[in-house]
């Protein structure tokens, strides 16, 4: 079990800003091993309650909240992680377990049962959630991704962009899942992450994008078909 602590903060820029910023960091910072000359591809599936529990309390604000999710870089890949992401205001605590390709069928049909064979500690913990609160797949999220990092304070900074969405077919493993756009052409999600403090000269280069900081969830945002909004 792999765990993560930060802080994070998300800015929704138009692609000017994006281009902009991407010159800047691309100068200063180190560039992530896996990013390329054009990024990398992410796909989560989602899992909420029967009710959208998760969904809801992120609208609402709710400053003490969870996500569950099943995230994997390549559909041909033997393997995934599942992935817990409790919340507290801008403060963040990310755990994940790799899983192979079978049990993470088995969570994408909704049987959780594989969980209990690993007889790990976050396993067990994510089998107990995921049934006692009835949780089931919701929506696959998919998107590409540019990372940054700076060696200081643990710093990592992304940009995340064609970001589309699915929830009628729920196997992320599928290389030609259908999926649609929930973000309007050109939009670009920042996210700034980082230990305790950010370093200065990043704070100086983020500073013009507060007025566009946002709460965007990627999760929330591949809910919108279900309830009207696209």
């Amino acid at each position: 079990m792999r765990e993560v602590l930060r802080y994070e903060r998300k800015f929704l820029l138009p692609q000017e800003e994006y281009f902009r910023l991407r010159g800047r960091f691309e100068a200063l910072l180190h560039k992530d091993a896996h990013t390329g000359r054009d990024g990398y591809t992410i796909r989560s599936l989602y899992f909420d309650t029967l009710h959208d529990a998760d969904y809801f309390e992120k609208l609402d604000g709710v400053q003490l909240r969870r996500k569950l999710r099943l995230r994997l870089y390549d559909p041909a890949a033997d393997f995934a992680f599942l992935e817990l992401k409790q919340k507290e205001g801008e403060y963040q605590l990310k755990r994940s377990l790799r899983l192979g390709r079978e049990a993470a069928l088995s969570l994408c049909r909704g049987v959780y049962a594989p969980l209990l064979d690993l007889h790990d500690e976050f396993a067990d913990e994510c089998y107990a959630l995921l049934t006692m609160r009835g949780y089931r797949p919701k929506a696959v999220i998919e998107y590409r991704r540019e990372a940054y990092t700076a060696r200081e304070n643990d710093t990592r900074i992304t940009f995340d962009r064609d970001i589309r969405a699915s929830e009628s077919c729920l196997s992320p493993f599928d290389p030609r899942l259908a999926l649609y756009p929930v973000m309007n052409q050109g939009q670009v999600v920042l996210e700034v992450k980082y230990n305790g403090f950010l370093l200065e000269y990043l704070k100086e280069l983020v500073s013009g994008c507060e007025r566009s900081q946002v709460s965007a969830s990627k999760y929330c945002m591949g809910r919108l078909a279900s309830y009207g909004l696209i």
